[in-house]
């Protein structure tokens, strides 16, 4: 009988013995649960899920990023620098220049030679309505200009050549000559504006862009100026006069000159249309 109440007794003691080890597992395993969620939602790699972290993007503070660039235009190679004012917007300057030598060419019976000189500066604000895309648009100031065209020009012993459809013919002892500038900085001052594609700062990080930009600078009316000397006659090469103090051929080189500029006129608005290359950095106040 008393064997028989100590197996009963064993018995219940190792049923309790079990099931507080199972309570003990259970609520070890909870504690575990509960310290990996807390753990991961405190921004940590908990023990049921990694966060994988987005890409870096560039700092938006005024001045934190410098882009240097260069490209081409018919304002000549230009250079580029810029810097970022905020997520939207660009504070940018070019420079721009260009010299280049014409020669040979002929018109009206003139023989051209000269020389083509661009030299300017502008500053802009580059805005752009999307952050992380690269259209943009730019308006400016060209606060720099000395596009200019200077020119010579000669006609040939016994040659003809016309002023204001009058036709005259180059003495063959003292040929016309001529000098010529075609200024295009009325306004030494102009507005410009711009639209295009590219950021030079990208906003999603990177460093290399590649932009491209159109649009007008608004320099005013161009400047044409001419002056002759020589001796001009008719046909036959008897009646002859100075083409510098002559009243009638004065008059038509004036006619000539108006014609020429109103065929320039378009040139008021100057075309911008430039593509380059870019390179920008963080500077220490964006790190």
């Amino acid at each position: 009988m008393i064997k028989r109440i100590l197996s009963a007794t064993s018995a219940v003691a190792l049923c309790a013995g079990v099931a507080l080890f199972a309570q003990s597992s259970s609520s070890s395993l909870k504690m575990i649960d509960s310290a990996a969620a807390a753990e991961g939602a405190g921004g940590g790699a908990g023990i049921h899920s990694m966060k994988t972290l987005p890409p870096k993007s560039r700092s938006t503070k005024p001045f934190s990023a410098i882009a240097f660039g260069g490209g081409v235009s018919p304002l000549g190679v230009n250079m580029q620098i810029a810097t970022n004012l905020n997520r939207h917007m660009n504070l940018r300057t070019s420079g721009n220049l260009l010299n280049y030598t014409i020669s040979n060419f002929t018109t009206n019976g003139f023989t051209v030679g000269g020389k083509l000189n661009l030299a300017s500066a502008s500053s802009s604000v580059d805005l752009y309505p999307f952050a992380n895309h690269g259209f943009r648009l730019s308006p400016g100031v060209m606060f720099y200009n000395q596009n200019a065209v200077s020119a010579n020009f000669n006609v040939a012993s016994g040659k003809s050549f016309t002023l204001n459809n009058q036709t005259y013919y180059s003495s063959a002892s003292n040929p016309v000559t001529g000098l010529g500038n075609l200024g295009l900085h009325t306004q030494k001052t102009a507005f410009t504006a711009t639209t295009g594609w590219g950021n030079m700062i990208p906003r999603k990080g990177g460093h290399w862009s590649f932009p491209v930009e159109l649009g007008a600078a608004f320099i005013g009316d161009p400047s044409l100026k001419m002056t002759l000397a020589g001796t001009a006659c008719d046909q036959t090469g008897v009646y002859c006069k100075n083409v510098g103090t002559d009243p009638t051929i004065q008059a038509n080189l004036t006619a000539q000159v108006a014609k020429y500029t109103k065929n320039l006129n378009p040139l008021k608005t100057y075309p911008i249309a430039s593509f380059g290359l870019a390179y920008s950095f963080t500077t220490r106040k964006g790190r």
